[in-house]
């Protein structure tokens, strides 16, 4: 497992109760059908979140997530300073996303999504502002181009667009 130089920058490192502060949430919620879990395991006397399941597009659907808020963390917000999101990760060689949503996101369906390709080896991943990527967005209710750190609400391992079957570890997710 790879680690991360700065301590102080993560924000997650799922020790204590990490299922008290993290949530699963899949398309059902909009008529989808995909299935799946959030589970915490121990690797190498750590605990890591597990998110799997069956992701399918079948009636307008395609994702399963996990989501942190982040006044459920230490941190409860992120500095204006934090160039972006790091993660560790490993899974089944597929690609998976994060999102995070912003005080600027208010409809369920809008966020901001960056991806990453996981192996089957521990890997870092850092995702600058920059990687992520306004969705949903209205007439109106338009998104920035670019998130802002200490706007940040939550942060989500996500599944998402295409039928597959998602298995992807994460150790630590952090900031720099």
């Amino acid at each position: 497992m790879t680690t991360h130089s700065n301590a102080q920058a993560i924000i997650e490192d799922f020790s204590g109760t990490p299922q008290t502060r993290w949530e699963f949430i899949a398309d059902t919620v909009m008529g989808g059908v995909s299935s799946g879990q959030v589970q915490f395991v121990r690797d190498n006397g750590q605990t890591v979140l597990k998110l799997s399941g069956a992701v399918s597009t079948a009636n307008n659907g395609g994702f399963i997530q996990a989501r942190l808020p982040l006044d459920q963390t230490a941190i409860k917000q992120l500095p204006d300073t934090a160039k972006g999101i790091w993660l560790t990760a490993r899974g089944n060689d597929q690609t998976y996303f994060v999102h995070i949503r912003t005080s600027g996101t208010v409809l369920p369906w809008q966020y901001y999504q960056a991806q990453f390709k996981v192996t089957e080896q521990w890997q870092q991943f850092t995702l600058d502002w920059d990687d992520f990527k306004p969705s949903g967005g209205l007439s109106g209710s338009l998104l920035r181009d670019v998130p802002l750190a200490k706007k940040i609400k939550s942060i989500a391992i996500v599944a998402f667009g295409r039928d597959h079957q998602a298995n992807v570890e994460v150790a630590k997710i952090g900031y720099e």
